[in-house]
């Protein structure tokens, strides 16, 4: 199933990649989740555009998602400008995030800010992606909203998605509209995305 998948397929195979992986994801041994998502922390904080940047977007995470709280705790002692994304109807806007700044919980579960500044998506240097697969292209399945395809049309900073080795596969299904990344940090590297 490579490359661009029909329109009136694509919901369908994006659904069933997205229930095996995210059911693989979560079975995950709690030490194994800790053990990879330090690794995945170095090895992203070691790319040259993260040493290079001034400011980051970065996820919350949640669930059996790879860790990002260490990240965020890096970068900002790094004196980095650091965002949370924000939901703002049916988009999601990078909002200045310092330690101690008011979150609130979203429906799904991830926490992003309760107020703070709005930065412009074309300032931020690079954005660290969540998602549920990824292949070598740089296609990534997220969590069917669309909210990172969006934001990242409207920049050009890095798109580093992160996730564990499992979430890497041959093939994800993707459309027109799915923005690819530019690199992919598991715990057993980092795949630039091929052009």
């Amino acid at each position: 199933m490579s490359g661009e998948v029909p329109p009136h397929r694509l919901k369908r195979a994006k659904r069933a990649l997205r229930r095996e992986i995210l059911a693989r994801r979560d079975a995950l041994a709690p030490s194994d989740r800790a053990a990879s998502s330090a690794r995945i922390c170095e090895l992203l904080l070691a790319l040259p555009e993260v040493q290079r940047a001034t400011t980051a977007m970065v996820f919350w995470s949640f669930g059996s998602e790879v860790d990002t709280g260490p990240i965020l705790d890096r970068l900002q002692g790094r004196g980095l400008q650091v965002a949370l994304p924000r939901i703002e109807g049916d988009d999601i806007v990078p909002v200045r995030f310092r330690p101690g700044d008011r979150l609130t919980e979203t429906a799904f579960g991830a926490r992003e800010p309760a107020a703070g500044q709005v930065l412009d998506a074309p300032d931020v240097d690079v954005v660290v992606v969540p998602g549920v697969a990824f292949d070598r292209e740089g296609h990534r399945l997220g969590y069917g909203r669309g909210f990172y395809d969006r934001l990242l049309r409207s920049t050009g900073a890095l798109r580093v998605a992160i996730g564990f080795g499992l979430q890497l596969v041959d093939d994800v299904p993707h459309g027109r509209r799915d923005v690819p990344m530019d690199a992919i940090v598991t715990e057993a590297g980092v795949t630039r995305r091929r052009v």
